[in-house]
């Protein structure tokens, strides 16, 4: 299996899970929320966050961006959209505040405009978001960076990954199995998907959780996600579309303790007696083994 990696961290079969906290707008359009959150990942111990970043005015119609829609912003779909993106003064102190805390960031970029401007900070990836997956000059511009690719597979067919692949390349390429409803019910997980991922691409596979629990990403680790992505809140009843589907400060925190004791108890596949095994097998066993 292939392997890539994401700034000093290798990441692929044999390496530890690597871990991002997705803040994306769970920042509420406040510096200092977003400052709490990139602390939260780092107590947990993530390997990195990451937000999202438009270009409003190219992302969005006109027609969308009139469309009427309360928020603590104003009263169309465009105050709220507006209200949420940091621009370069805002992602300048989240780049000073995650070198001073030693926590790689990055983003998803919805337009190349989006990506030239992230690009100023030298991020140590890129990812593409699930509704972005069919933008092939997107995809494209993305790949003149010559950054590592994370790549989310939600919504879309294996015809429709097939393509994104063939556009982007294998090399420096991990795959996201996601399911892009917000919150997602766990009957809607397939994380079956994982090795089917895996063994149909030959590349490293991850996946990206929306459910509001623990055991389904515990259990991806399980089927060898070698990313997981969850979004992270400081209270999951705060205002905000994506704050239901995220993990509070106990959640990410209880994940990670998770996904460490998972890996650890994956072992190496070999079957033999434990050293530790060998005084309860004498206590316990009446019978010796003649075979």
């Amino acid at each position: 299996m292939a392997e890539v990696r994401i700034g000093d961290y290798p990441v692929g079969d044999g390496h530890p899970c690597y871990v991002i906290a997705e803040i994306g707008i769970n920042h509420n359009g406040q510096i200092e929320l977003a400052q709490k959150l990139i602390d939260l990942a780092s107590q947990a111990g993530c390997q990195a966050v990451k937000f999202q970043k438009r270009t409003i005015d190219v992302v969005y119609s006109p027609e969308e961006l009139a469309r009427p829609r309360e928020s603590p912003f104003g009263t169309t779909n465009g105050d709220l959209k507006r209200g949420l993106e940091f621009g370069l003064e805002e992602y300048r102190e989240i780049d000073r505040y995650c070198r001073e805390k030693h926590m790689p960031w990055f983003a998803s970029c919805w337009d190349e405009g989006a990506v030239d401007f992230i690009l100023q900070f030298d991020p140590p990836c890129y990812k593409i978001a699930s509704a972005c997956l069919t933008d092939d000059n997107l995809l494209c511009h993305i790949r003149t960076t010559k950054k590592p690719v994370i790549l989310s597979t939600g919504m879309s067919t294996l015809d429709e990954v097939d393509h994104a692949v063939e556009i982007l390349g294998n090399d420096n390429l991990i795959l996201l199995h996601t399911c892009s409803t917000y919150p997602a019910e766990y009957e809607e997980l397939n994380l079956r998907v994982i090795p089917l991922l895996r063994r149909r691409y030959g590349l490293p596979v991850g996946y990206s959780g929306h459910e509001t629990g623990l055991p389904s990403t515990v259990a991806a680790v399980a089927l060898e996600a070698c990313v997981i992505e969850r979004h992270i809140t400081m209270d999951r009843a705060m205002w905000g579309s994506d704050q239901a589907a995220s993990l509070g400060p106990s959640g990410i925190l209880r994940l990670m303790r998770d996904i460490r004791l998972a890996e650890a108890s994956m072992g190496d596949g070999v079957k033999r007696v434990l050293d530790t095994e060998v005084p309860i097998m004498k206590k316990l066993r009446r019978v010796g083994c003649h075979g």
